[in-house]
């Protein structure tokens, strides 16, 4: 009896130590809440209410059509800027190159955060250069409201076609 009177002793002692709470934790505590709030000011493209508004594309458009112009933009000004010949003297066979592209429209329309993923460096550093070129939005991603961060994924996909070496008899 006596030994089971200090075992619950024990252990009421050492439940009451661990839930005191300590600095250390209530700063932690405090950090873990602005992460959390940063990240909820980030709308992903496809849901957020209100689009931003690409360069020429009408702002008095449907937020679907404002979608569409503004995948369609993009995708002009890839094909447009975007240099293939680069994987040509790579050593990749013939058939298709594909790169991912992820970057964010901030909250005033600009394009930051731009990662990429190749199987090659150059090309990696040719898709980054390209998507630095976008221009401005007009207007930024608006969900209740408030300018939000958007993130934006986007594909390049192309065909390397190597030129055929003649085989002389």
């Amino acid at each position: 009896m006596k030994n089971l009177l200090i075992l619950f002793l024990l252990i009421f002692y050492f439940s009451t130590y661990s839930q005191e709470k300590t600095v250390e934790d209530i700063e932690f505590i405090e950090t873990a809440e602005k992460t959390l709030d940063d990240i909820s000011n980030e709308i992903p493209f496809a849901v957020i209410e209100n689009v931003p508004v690409y360069k020429g594309c009408d702002d008095s458009m449907t937020n679907t059509e404002l979608k569409n112009c503004m995948s369609t933009s993009i995708s002009k000004h890839v094909a447009k800027n975007f240099n293939t010949k680069i994987a040509n003297g790579l050593g990749f066979p013939d058939g298709k190159v594909r790169i991912n592209l992820i970057f964010k429209i901030d909250r005033e329309g600009n394009v930051v955060d731009i990662r990429s993923r190749a199987p090659h460096k150059a090309l990696e550093n040719e898709a980054i250069r390209v998507i630095k070129l976008i221009p401005r939005m007009d207007k930024p991603g608006y969900q209740k409201g408030k300018p939000v961060t958007v993130p934006y994924s986007l594909p390049i996909v192309f065909n390397i076609q190597n030129p055929k070496k003649s085989s002389k008899k």
